[in-house]
């Protein structure tokens, strides 16, 4: 499984991480999903996107994920975009 992860990542031009309050609560977690985060980091390839939770909160437990430009699901909702319903 880590080598199906490992050329994943290496084929990957970008990445999005969903910021939620579990996320900052269970930060860090030792695991898969930790090191998916961090080989994401240092390719400079991670979008954040806050969910229910804010960058500020997220700087708390990660600077250098909150450091990157994202979005936050208040200001950029998926309804915005959608079309109407006939």
């Amino acid at each position: 499984m880590m080598r199906a992860i490992d050329r994943g990542l290496a084929n990957s031009r970008i990445g999005l991480v969903l910021v939620t309050p579990n996320f900052i609560k269970g930060h860090p977690n030792q695991g898969v999903a930790e090191k998916e985060l961090s080989a994401s980091l240092a390719g400079n390839r991670l979008v954040p996107i806050v969910h229910e939770t804010t960058f500020d909160e997220l700087r708390n437990v990660s600077p250098l994920l909150a450091s990157r430009t994202g979005l936050d699901t208040k200001e950029d909702t998926m309804a915005r975009g959608r079309p109407k319903d006939r």
